[in-house]
């Protein structure tokens, strides 16, 4: 008899992290992704800006042929690749099928989409939930949690926020 056993194809997940600007978005995104990558998981990151960004260095040559008029330019490596695109019309499921081998994919941003999503609250800067609330599994944050009715976490507990990501289903 032949070999009956089946290949299971991954689950990849993708989550949301969202909140007001400057209330530590990037640096939890920076501790998840520290731990998750410990743990060999391969963790991708798609970060949403609601403004335009420069993303090309001055001085380098991509650079230079962009401001010559260039509507995109790649530059690769045997270790990387970068591409620069203006123009560009697609939404971010066309990103993540750019990362078909990640484990999981964040998105830093995307507060109104529905989205599994963790939003950070922190005292000082933001006091309440900014984010559509469908997809909004956690709130992480810095404040006397007895104030929200959600589930929270505190910024410290990041072993607990990615057991939350894991049991999310």
């Amino acid at each position: 008899m032949g070999d009956t056993a089946v290949t299971e194809k991954k689950r990849q997940r993708l989550v949301a992290v969202c909140g007001v600007k400057n209330s530590g978005k990037t640096t939890l995104l920076s501790r998840l992704v520290g731990e998750l990558s410990k743990e060999g998981m391969k963790v991708a990151v798609i970060k949403h800006d609601g403004h335009d960004f420069t993303c090309d260095a001055c001085g380098t040559d991509s650079y230079r042929l962009k401001e010559a008029g260039a509507y995109g330019t790649a530059v690769f490596s045997d270790f990387r690749i970068f591409v620069h695109k203006t123009g560009f019309k697609e939404n971010e499921k066309d990103l993540i099928r750019m990362f078909p081998e990640a484990d999981i994919i964040f998105i830093e941003g995307m507060k109104e989409s529905s989205y599994p999503k963790i939003e950070v609250i922190r005292e000082g800067i933001s006091r309440a939930p900014v984010s559509n609330p469908m997809g909004r599994f956690l709130i992480v944050t810095d404040r006397d949690r007895t104030e929200y009715k959600e589930e929270t976490a505190g910024f410290e507990e990041i072993q607990r926020i990615i057991e939350k990501i894991r049991n999310r289903r």
